[in-house]
């Protein structure tokens, strides 16, 4: 696609079904670096940028040429990784241009291309992806965001892609119901005190769980976690010791790195001499040490294996991607409609316009030089001038309506500005 000049929709990815966990985690930026590498791929040409980092991709939605910009994302991305593989980020991620690239946000929007199926958390994330990328993601991607959250309403409420319980919040619980039999009465320790934590804590507390201690770095958000659930919040210092006498440690802070660590829990958890403990791993990047899991009678599960539990909740959902894909099938139509019709109608007016001042002024100048005509053959002269123009002005007007009705006018528009040099339009 080298010299393809048209700046068009891209969006380019690694996700779930690209990269592996270690990868992804690497790839993750939270809503502070946003700005920061958006301003990067801007800086390389992209006129509009919005970048959506969950746990299962890092996509960066983009108004560009392709190179350099896509350079930009691979090398921003490269950089992350710890062991580089020959081709570098590229080799873990992929990219969707214009009408796929539309198509696909839609999917993702709608749950469809979660490693969950029909899960309802992305949508939230596709709002604050679009919230932690205003300033920079530019008209275009604004319309696109803001029917991308439009279409994965319109699928959670017009089919049955989001019924059940599928989240890995809600895999956590069962898999710990699976471990204890019975959840009543059993007692858990929160670390963290996100949305997801929230969300899981929630789901433990409705099973009779009692939850002991909500643990974070601020207090303010654990506190009224804690309130909510009826615990206690420390702070993540004060948590490690209850390592010896809690079943559930459920684990999602924000930090960079491990704070579940054999240094601060090792000893603590082989005091327990065996009594069963799970773990429940909700962070990317992973909040515990894998090593943690070879001490006898700890069951530690990450994101990935309580996706892997939730997957199969969600075989009876499959029935309803088909009603789904047909809703983005329709809102993918009606987006690119516009998209292909942006600017058609004040670019043809320019471009007439200024093909009309031209015309005017070489016959004001052909008539200086032949002042002998009669007023009847200056109106024929006048009349031939603008059938001439408008003979020349026909076909391409056409060419550019049917283009946009097609979704195909970008491209034309853009040549039509190079060839006449005309302003973008606002």
């Amino acid at each position: 696609m080298t010299g393809h000049t048209d700046m068009g929709i891209k969006v380019l990815g690694v996700n779930h079904r690209t990269a592996p966990l270690d990868v992804r985690e690497r790839f993750t930026h939270g809503a502070h670096e946003v700005p920061g590498a958006l301003a990067r791929v801007m800086a390389a040409g992209a006129t509009g940028g919005v970048l959506l980092s969950t746990c299962n991709r890092t996509e960066f939605y983009l108004v560009a040429d392709d190179e350099p910009v896509l350079d930009a994302v691979w090398s921003l991305l490269g950089e992350r990784l710890e062991t580089k593989p020959p081709g570098g980020a590229r080799e873990y991620g992929y990219i969707a241009r214009d009408r796929e690239a539309v198509r696909h946000l839609y999917r993702v929007s709608s749950g469809l291309d979660s490693m969950i199926l029909g899960e309802s958390q992305i949508q939230g994330q596709v709002r604050e992806a679009w919230e932690a990328s205003r300033a920079q993601a530019g008209p275009v991607l604004h319309r696109l965001f803001q029917t991308a959250l439009h279409v994965g309403s319109r699928v959670r409420t017009e089919t049955g892609l989001g019924m059940g319980t599928a989240s890995a919040a809600s895999a956590g619980v069962a898999v710990a119901g699976k471990i204890f039999g019975d959840l009543d009465g059993r007692s858990a320790l929160i670390l963290g005190a996100g949305d997801m934590a929230e969300l899981a804590a929630q789901c433990l507390s409705d099973q009779g769980v009692q939850v002991t201690l909500v643990a974070n770095r601020t207090q303010e958000r654990a506190r009224a976690i804690a309130e909510r659930l009826g615990g206690t919040a420390v702070s993540l210092e004060e948590a490690w010791p209850h390592f010896a006498t809690t079943d559930i440690a459920l684990c999602s802070t924000a930090a960079p790195h491990a704070v579940v660590t054999w240094e601060r829990v090792g000893a603590v958890i082989s005091a327990r001499r065996g009594r069963p403990l799970c773990i429940l791993d909700l962070a990317v990047p992973r909040d515990v040490d894998p090593a943690i899991a070879q001490l006898e009678n700890v069951f530690l599960y990450d994101v990935d294996d309580l996706q892997t539990v939730a997957a199969q909740a969600t075989a009876r959902r499959r029935d309803e991607v088909p009603a789904a894909e047909q809703i983005v099938e329709q809102e993918t139509d009606l987006f690119w409609a516009w998209y292909g019709g942006l600017g058609v109608v004040p670019t043809i007016k320019e471009w007439r316009q200024q093909m009309e001042t031209l015309r005017a002024a070489e016959l004001e100048r052909a008539l200086r030089q032949l002042p002998h005509l009669s007023p009847d053959d200056r109106a024929r002269l006048e009349q031939f001038s603008q059938a001439l123009l408008n003979k020349f002005l026909h076909q391409p007007t056409v060419a550019l309506k049917q283009a946009a009705e097609q979704g195909h006018g970008y491209g034309l528009l853009e040549a039509l500005r190079r060839l006449f040099g005309l302003e973008p339009p606002a």
